[in-house]
């Protein structure tokens, strides 16, 4: 970790606060928590989390950079399949997890340029700190229609509309699962103290229990003769979507995130797992550094987010890749209405749509998977290379 850029005073006396609660809740635990637990604290806990405290996250100058980033034509490839989910459902429209705000300010500006704008954007954001750069860039780069917006501090009792959510399931509390030769465990935290005395965190395994287990058996994990399988369980992510699909009354959510489905995802060469963390653009593996300061990931297994909307009752639309729904979307259309090709704006442009849709960029790693009710017929970002059959 000696490669890491160093945090500053304050940055690391906030992650101690952090991590003096985290030790609370250990203790008081037994001594144990689950990596979920772990993760939600380190992610979410109020005003110490990673999202829910003020650290730069987006951007070049925050950890990563994410699509709405890198250019405003993914907004706008985007939103015509927004506009198509709202024309036969309702003209409402929500953003899961928005970011800095740009993809809210894309989509309206294109949206209204359809002549679609929606009548409500509202933005489910938990961090304060994000509302407010949400609202800043909204001010400033959507002047005229930041009054639709509102932000939600729940799920909709009752919804009809659009809904997107970009890398929102990737950072839901996660489970970790081990499969070894003498069975199924989970892999929590707990504490140990050095030769000093000095304590800190660590890895610990108990048998897996409960839905932890029962979820873990269904999955059927490669079991090595020697050694461990260590893969993720996103029970968070799929009870998310079922709890969106007792609100959907008709329309469609459209998630897009990097991940695989099933047959790929625990594969036995993955055997040690997905997640990773990121700070200031390195990523690394250690969730426990800094807790509070670095963001933790994993990727998603598809088809559990697919097999949890179908069981609530929703229709799986379409699952492509990010390269194929874009492109279905006309993101080259949007690209050409940037005008002449040699001019400097649309060399950078084209230059983030192939970030977008070379595959070894983000067009293959990332994929897109609608789940609706309501929906009659083929959605556009899905007309073409559709790959409901991996699922």
């Amino acid at each position: 970790m000696s490669s890491l850029p160093q945090p500053s005073a304050d940055a690391l006396a906030q992650s101690a606060r952090l991590l003096e609660r985290i030790e609370a809740e250990i203790d008081a635990a037994g001594g144990w928590v689950p990596f979920a637990r772990y993760m939600e604290l380190a992610l979410y806990a109020p005003g110490l989390g990673y999202y829910s405290g003020g650290a730069r996250k987006f951007g070049p100058g925050g950890d990563f950079i994410t699509a709405p980033e890198l250019t405003p034509l993914f907004g706008q490839a985007l939103a015509a399949q927004l506009e198509q989910v709202m024309h036969a459902s309702a003209p409402e429209l929500i953003e899961v997890g928005a970011g800095t705000g740009l993809l809210a300010a894309d989509l309206l500006l294109e949206l209204e340029r359809r002549g679609c704008v929606p009548e409500r954007y509202g933005i489910l954001e938990l961090s304060g700190e994000l509302r407010e750069r949400q609202f800043d860039t909204l001010a400033a780069r959507a002047p005229h229609l930041a009054g639709r917006v509102r932000w939600l501090d729940a799920l909709p009792e009752r919804f009809s509309g659009a809904v997107v959510a970009n890398e929102v399931l990737d950072v839901m509390p996660l489970h970790l699962l081990v499969a070894r030769a003498e069975g199924l465990f989970e892999r929590g935290v707990s504490m140990v103290a050095d030769v000093s005395g000095a304590r800190r965190l660590c890895w610990a395994d108990a048998p897996a229990a409960g839905a932890v287990r029962e979820a873990g058996q269904a999955l059927a994990l490669p079991v090595p003769e020697r050694g461990e399988y260590v893969t993720e369980l996103n029970l968070a992510g799929k009870a998310w979507v079922a709890e969106w699909a007792q609100r959907l009354v008709c329309g469609a959510l459209i998630l897009i995130d990097y991940g695989y489905p099933r047959a790929e995802y625990y594969l036995p060469s993955r055997s040690g797992g997905t997640l990773l963390c990121y700070y200031r653009h390195h990523v690394h593996g250690d969730p426990f550094l800094w807790p509070g300061l670095n963001d933790i990931t994993a990727f998603v297994d598809f088809t559990a987010v697919a097999e949890a909307g179908f069981e609530a009752g929703l229709d799986v639309q379409g699952y492509t890749t990010q390269a194929q729904f874009l492109f279905n979307c006309g993101v080259l259309e949007c690209l050409a209405r940037r005008g002449a090709q040699e001019s400097a704006d649309y060399i950078r442009a084209a230059r983030a749509v192939q970030r977008l849709t070379a595959p070894q960029e983000m067009g293959e790693l990332f994929k897109v998977l609608a789940l609706s009710r309501g929906i009659e017929g083929p959605l556009l970002g899905f007309v073409r290379g559709d790959r409901l059959h991996a699922l």
